[in-house]
């Protein structure tokens, strides 16, 4: 089994204590470090090599979680980064995701999904909090706002199915049966017309359009993960 290495940014200390008990009662988990400002993590990246940060965004210091995110992974060090996080601010969460974490989950929700977004990020798939994507629905709902699935051509909705599941380019291919470069076309135009940089925003978008629904993508999801 492999080690999986989390490092934890948040600034209380009964945070950190608590979720490094949670995360090293599991085999497979183990907490190199914990970080109560974005700085301290900048400075301790190389030391604890960690394979995901789970990061607060809202932290003391001269920067923001926000910030943190993007300068960790301007290192191109091979770390994911999760947002931890009371806020269900949607720009930030937009920000967090721009800045490059592919996974973001509630401080208030339950352990399991917490678990849930480690394991699945370690495994190169994306993890967005099923209560987050709720949320996201019910406020589409309420507002009235329409069903942008005209936006998009069939296929497209397929590759966006599959993005939001985390699946690679030739994973994609493979199932679709069409080619790797047909895939990086179809993903180009839906970041496009999703006006989204990344596959991360894309499933928030894809989710807040009600372009997928969260039934959707927990049917199609391996051993129920994201």
């Amino acid at each position: 089994m492999a080690m999986i290495r989390v490092a934890l940014v948040d600034d209380h200390r009964v945070v950190t204590r608590s979720l490094k008990a949670f995360l090293e009662s599991f085999p497979d988990l183990r907490v190199v470090g914990a970080a109560v400002s974005g700085e301290e993590m900048l400075a301790r990246l190389d030391e604890w090599s960690p394979d995901v940060i789970l990061q607060d965004l809202l932290i003391p210091g001269g920067i923001d979680g926000i910030e943190t995110t993007r300068r960790v992974l301007a290192t191109g060090r091979p770390v994911k980064v999760v947002a931890l996080t009371a806020s269900m601010d949607e720009a930030r969460m937009m920000g967090v995701l721009r800045a490059g974490a592919v996974g973001y989950v509630r401080k208030d929700a339950e352990p399991e999904v917490l678990l849930a977004a480690v394991r699945a990020v370690a495994a190169g798939r994306t993890f967005i909090d099923p209560g987050v994507g709720q949320t996201l629905v019910s406020a589409r709902l309420k507002s009235g706002s329409l069903d942008d699935r005209d936006e998009l051509t069939g296929r497209e909705l397929d590759v966006l199915r599959h993005l939001a599941l985390g699946r690679s380019n030739r994973e994609i291919a493979a199932t679709l049966d069409i080619g790797d470069e047909t895939v990086k076309t179809h993903v180009a135009r839906v970041l496009s017309k999703l006006q989204v940089e990344n596959r991360t925003q894309a499933i928030v978008q894809a989710l807040k359009r009600g372009l997928v629904t969260l039934e959707e993508l927990d049917d199609t999801s391996p051993a129920g993960e994201r």
